[in-house]
């Protein structure tokens, strides 16, 4: 019965520490500059259902041409994804289906864009997308950017 009690308190102890590190590393993130936004990978051959699977809490952070999302229960200690303002195009700007607002926060916007050939689409704020498309125009003069949705 005593050793049953010490691994029971081992993973207790384990798992208060991962916990505590999401939350440390959540606080780092958005001190340093974060937005907080959902991710969502879609494959290449989607074919147009609203459901709610593949849905990411994160925080994304802008570093110059560079948006680096981080996932929020990942225990990287780098970003998840990396998005080069030179490279994203915006696909799509949609309002979240009904059965997407279980899963993601609510008053949101969701962008499809397609960066490096992969498709993908952010759930942010009305506050975080201001300032992503902001941050997507801001490029230096004669730079294309993303702004401009794919044909």
């Amino acid at each position: 019965m005593g050793t049953v009690a010490i691994v029971v308190g081992i993973v207790l102890l384990c798992a208060c520490l991962l916990l505590g590190w999401f939350a440390v590393r959540r606080v780092r993130l958005m001190r340093g500059g974060g937005v907080d936004l959902c991710l969502r990978r879609r494959p290449a051959s989607f074919d147009g259902r609203d459901d709610v699977a593949g849905w990411h809490f994160g925080v994304g952070r802008y570093h110059g041409d560079e948006f680096a999302w981080h996932r929020l229960t990942s225990v990287r200690l780098g970003p998840t994804l990396r998005m080069d303002r030179t490279d994203l195009q915006i696909v799509d700007r949609r309002a979240p289906s009904a059965v997407e607002t279980y899963a993601i926060p609510h008053a949101t916007s969701v962008l499809t864009l397609r960066t490096h050939g992969e498709t993908l689409e952010l759930a942010m704020a009305p506050g975080v997308l201001t300032g992503f498309l902001a941050w997507l125009e801001a490029a230096p003069p004669g730079r294309m950017t993303g702004y401009r949705q794919a044909s």
